[in-house]
């Protein structure tokens, strides 16, 4: 055997690691701010989006939440950002905020086309076969405006 070997030697947790930095109070208060503000935003993303899958009537709470939601988002953005936050909050509130452009154009069509939305919503509701919703489906196509059939 070549050489005695000491305890000391076989503790990976001796010595400093190089790619952990404590961090200060101010970079901790920091980032829990930051993921309470990510929590909210991924909170009203979600909402808005349960929200317009009840009613098309409730689309004005699910407006409300849908620009809640961007707003939040952005503060998250620029805070990630600006304090260097983990990468995972960087990647989920691009995501959230691509969910939320979506869900504003989904908003915008259901606003323009109300009544159009809220008969099919009655019409699907009550269709209890497949023959049933796709005559839904074609009654909603042809109440739309000539361009967008």
């Amino acid at each position: 055997m070549g050489g005695s070997r000491r305890l000391e030697n076989m503790n990976p947790d001796v010595g400093p690691k190089p790619s952990q930095q404590p961090r200060s109070e101010a970079e901790k208060s920091a980032l829990g701010k930051t993921q309470i503000l990510f929590r909210a935003f991924l909170l009203t993303a979600l909402g808005a989006f349960f929200v317009f899958s009840l009613n098309v009537n409730y689309v004005w709470l699910s407006a409300i939440l849908t620009v809640a939601g961007m707003v939040l988002g952005i503060v998250v953005l620029v805070r990630t950002l600006k304090y260097k936050h983990p990468r995972l909050i960087l990647f989920g509130t691009i995501s959230g905020l691509v969910v939320t452009a979506v869900m504003c154009l989904l908003i915008l069509t259901s606003v323009l086309f109300f009544n159009q939305v809220s008969q099919y919503q009655d019409c699907s509701r009550g269709a209890l076969t497949e023959s049933a919703k796709t005559q839904c489906l074609t009654q909603l196509e042809n109440s739309m405006p000539g361009p967008l059939r």
